[in-house]
C-alpha cells in the first residue's frame, strides 16, 4: 500500500510536490506531500481514478473538505486546502506521524483499559466537535483512529460525513464499514449523533478485548448482527476490564440509539469519570422503552457504578414525571444484554435482511436516488461569471452534471470564476446529461526569480524586469547573511506565481548585535547574569590581588563596550582581595655579613651595614639589628645589621670609635 503511486511526483497547484502513497480507501488514496510554500510535510488525498468523473461522488468529496476545514478541534486532523487539477480532486491535510489505532490492536491484541479510555474520551471531544455543526462522521472506526507518539489522537476522514441540514442529503444509503456500523446505519435509515457513539462503543469493545464484538463472512452477515443480536460482555473476553468501562462500552453499543448516550459529551464525561475514579455519573440519561417499544414519561440513570455496584444489574428507573406507559412494565434492561430479541417474527427478520443487503448495493454500486434521468430536453443554464461551487449547484439545480473542469488563464476574471461553458447557456441539452466549464486561475503563472543574496536595489531590478512587483519589504538578522542582502523571499525563486503578483523580501540586518555593559566591580554572579540578559557569556581569564575592588568582584573586562554580536563571549579578571604586603623579618644574628645581607633582601627588606670593634664577637659576624627577627615590617623596610670588626687595635693612641663598614 504503501510506497510510489499513480500520483508521486505530480504537482498540485504549482505548491503540493506528491511524494509516497501511505494509504488507501474506498475513494481515495493518500499521500505524503511538501507545501513548497509554507515548507512543510503535509498529507494530499486524492480521489480515485473511478471516481473523479463522477460527479456526485466528486460533490460528495468537495462536502469533504469544506466540511472538515470548518471543524475545529486539536482531536480531529486539520485540513488545510483542496483543490482539482486536471482529471483529479484532491485535498490538503494535516500530516500526522504515529499509527492507527487497528495497527495497534493487531500488533499487540487487547490494550491497556485506561489507555482505551483516554482515546476514547479524546475521539469524544473530536466528536463533540463535528456533532455541534450537525455533521455526522458516519465512519468511526479504529482505521480512522490517529494514535500519535504523545499518546493523543487525531480522527480523520470525514470522507463520508455530511451535514445533517445538507440539501444534497438526499439518499439514506449505507456508507459505514459493516464491523462498526450501528443497526440503524447497516438498515439505511436515518442517522443522528447516536450512531458515531455506536461505532466508537465497538472501538472500544475492540481495543480493550482485541476481537470485534460481530464478525461473519460477509458484510451483510456482520451487519445483520449488527441489527439482530447481542455483542458478548467485553469481560467475558478479557477479566481484566473493570465494571465500570464494561458499562460505559454497552450503554454506547445499545440497540436502541434512544437508549445510548445523549450526546458524545455526555460519553466523554463517563470515561473521564472512569479514569478519575469517579462513580458513574447521571451523564447518560436517556428516555426508557416500555414494553410496546414506546417512549415512556421516565428517564435511565447510569448507575454509579464502584464502591461494590455490580454493574451487571438491571438500570434504576428514575421517576421524572407521569407514570409507565398504559399496557407496558417500563422496566428497564442490563446493560449487558440491553435489547430483547424475543418476539421478532421471521418476516420481520426477513425484512431487515432485504434493507441490510439493498443498502449494501447500494454503495457497491455507487447508486445514488437522484441524478438519473431519461432523456428530456433542457434549458442549459448560464454559469459564466459564478465561482466553480456555484456553477455546480446551478448546473446540478438545473438537471445536469458538471463534466470537464478545465483551469484557463484569465487576466480579465478572478481565479476560480467560470469564464466558459460547453454547451452555452441557453442551449438545449439532455436531461442528467454533461456540461464542460473553464475556470479562471488568473493570470498566467511564470518563473519567480531568485533573488536571495541580492541587494535591495538589485533585487527590485531582478523582480520587476521579471513581470511582478515587490511587495512586502521586512528586516531580519541574520548570521550567514550579509546586512543589506535578501535573506527570504516569498513565493521562493524558480517556482512560479501569477504575472505581476507581488513577492515579499525580508532584508538581512546582520549579525543581531548587542551592547555590552559595564561589569566591572560586580560580583562574578552578577556580572553573569547581566551578560546573559544581553545574551552575552562570561570567561574568567585569571585573577588578580587589587587594593580598590573586593574580593570575587570584577576588576576588568574584555571587550569592554561598544556592541558586539549575541552570544559573544566577554572575558573577565577577578580581583583575589587586597595582597598582604608585610614580610617577617629574618634573624640574622650570629650570621655573617653576606648571609645576613641576603638574608633581608630575598625578604624584600632593605640594608643597612654599621661596623664596630668587639672583643668577643669574631671580625664579620652580625652583633646586632635594629629590628628583631620574626616582626613582621612593610616590604622595603630598611633593617640596620651591626657588624663586628674584631678586638681593637692595642697600638697607643685613642680608642677608635665604632665606623660604618
Amino acid at each position: 500500500m504503501t510506497g510510489k503511486g499513480p500520483m508521486t511526483g505530480r504537482t498540485f497547484a504549482g505548491r503540493y510536490e506528491v511524494g509516497e502513497r501511505i494509504g488507501i480507501g474506498g475513494m481515495a488514496e493518500v499521500y505524503t506531500a511538501t507545501d513548497t510554500t509554507l515548507g512543510r510535510v503535509v498529507a494530499v488525498k486524492v480521489m480515485l481514478p473511478q471516481y473523479a468523473d463522477d460527479p456526485d461522488f466528486a460533490r460528495r468529496f468537495r462536502q469533504e473538505a469544506a466540511a472538515a476545514a470548518n471543524l475545529q478541534s486539536p482531536y480531529i486532523v486539520n485540513v488545510y486546502d483542496w483543490g482539482h487539477d486536471e482529471d483529479t480532486y484532491y485535498i490538503v491535510m494535516e500530516y500526522i506521524r504515529g499509527s492507527d489505532l487497528k495497527t495497534a490492536i493487531q500488533q499487540r491484541g487487547a490494550l491497556n483499559q485506561r489507555t482505551v479510555a483516554k482515546i476514547g474520551a479524546q475521539v469524544c471531544q473530536a466528536l463533540t466537535a463535528a456533532h455541534q455543526q450537525d455533521i455526522i462522521h458516519r465512519d468511526v472506526k479504529p482505521q480512522n483512529i490517529m494514535v500519535q507518539p504523545d499518546g493523543n489522537v487525531k480522527v480523520m476522514d470525514f470522507g463520508i460525513a455530511r451535514a445533517k441540514n445538507s440539501t444534497a442529503d438526499k439518499t439514506q444509503v449505507v456508507l459505514g464499514t459493516a464491523h462498526y456500523a450501528s443497526p440503524e446505519q447497516a438498515q439505511g435509515k436515518d442517522l443522528s449523533a447516536a450512531s458515531d457513539i455506536y461505532s466508537l462503543g465497538v472501538v472500544l469493545y475492540e481495543a480493550t478485548t482485541g476481537t470485534l464484538p460481530f464478525d461473519g463472512p460477509d458484510a451483510v452477515s456482520v451487519a445483520l448482527m449488527q441489527v439482530q443480536d447481542e455483542p458478548k460482555p467485553p469481560r467475558d473476553i478479557n477479566p481484566d476490564i473493570s465494571p465500570e468501562l464494561e458499562t460505559i462500552i454497552l450503554c454506547a453499543m445499545q440497540k436502541d440509539p434512544t437508549r445510548r448516550f445523549a450526546t458524545a459529551n455526555d460519553m466523554r464525561q463517563a470515561l473521564n469519570d472512569f479514569l478519575a475514579g469517579r462513580p458513574l455519573s447521571a451523564a447518560a440519561t436517556v428516555p426508557i422503552m416500555d414494553a410496546d417499544g414506546l417512549s415512556s414519561a421516565q428517564t435511565r440513570v447510569m448507575p454509579a457504578v464502584g464502591a461494590g455496584a455490580d454493574p451487571t444489574k438491571t438500570m434504576p428507573i428514575a421517576a421524572v414525571g407521569g407514570t409507565h406507559a398504559a399496557g407496558g412494565t417500563g422496566a428497564a434492561r442490563s446493560y449487558r444484554g440491553g435489547t430483547d430479541k424475543e418476539g421478532m417474527s421471521g418476516k420481520k427478520k426477513a425484512g431487515i435482511a432485504v434493507a441490510i443487503i439493498a443498502a449494501i448495493l447500494l454503495i457497491a454500486g455507487g447508486i445514488f436516488a437522484f441524478g438519473l434521468g431519461g432523456g428530456d430536453k433542457l434549458d442549459v443554464p448560464d454559469v459564466t461569471g459564478l465561482t466553480a461551487d456555484q456553477a455546480q449547484v446551478q448546473i446540478e439545480q438545473a438537471g445536469f452534471k458538471v463534466g470537464e473542469v478545465k483551469n484557463v488563464y484569465d487576466d480579465s476574471a478572478e481565479p476560480g470564476t467560470v469564464v466558459g461553458q460547453s454547451p452555452k447557456g441557453g442551449e438545449k441539452a439532455e436531461k442528467g446529461s454533461k456540461i464542460n466549464i473553464d475556470v479562471s486561475q488568473g493570470s498566467e503563472e511564470i518563473d519567480v526569480p531568485e533573488v536571495v543574496g541580492m541587494t535591495l536595489d538589485e533585487a527590485r531590478k531582478a523582480i520587476t524586469v521579471a513581470g511582478f512587483s515587490v511587495g512586502e519589504t521586512t528586516k531580519e538578522y541574520s548570521d550567514t547573511v550579509e546586512e543589506g542582502k535578501v535573506m527570504k523571499q516569498t513565493p521562493s525563486g524558480k517556482t512560479k506565481a501569477a504575472q505581476g503578483s507581488k513577492i515579499d523580501l525580508v532584508i538581512s540586518q546582520g549579525t543581531d548585535q548587542v551592547e555590552v555593559p559595564d561589569i566591572t566591580g560586580m560580583s562574578l554572579d552578577a556580572a553573569r547574569a547581566r551578560l546573559e540578559k544581553e545574551g552575552l557569556k562570561l570567561s574568567q581569564a585569571g585573577s588578580e590581588y587589587s587594593n580598590s575592588v573586593a574580593e570575587g568582584c570584577v576588576i576588568s573586562q574584555s571587550p569592554n563596550s561598544g556592541k558586539v554580536p549575541k552570544d559573544t563571549t566577554v572575558s573577565v579578571v577577578v580581583s583575589k582581595g587586597k595582597e598582604d604586603t608585610t614580610v617577617s623579618v629574618p634573624n640574622v644574628v650570629g650570621s655573617s655579613q653576606q648571609y645576613a645581607e641576603s638574608a633581608m633582601r630575598d625578604a624584600g627588606l632593605n640594608v643597612n651595614v654599621i661596623s664596630n670593634y668587639s672583643e668577643n664577637t669574631p671580625a664579620g659576624q652580625v652583633m646586632q639589628q635594629s629590628i628583631s627577627g620574626g616582626q613582621r615590617v612593610e616590604k622595603g623596610t630598611t633593617v640596620t645589621i651591626e657588624v663586628s670588626k674584631g678586638p681593637a687595635p692595642s697600638s697607643g693612641g685613642d680608642t677608635p670609635g665604632p665606623s660604618e663598614g
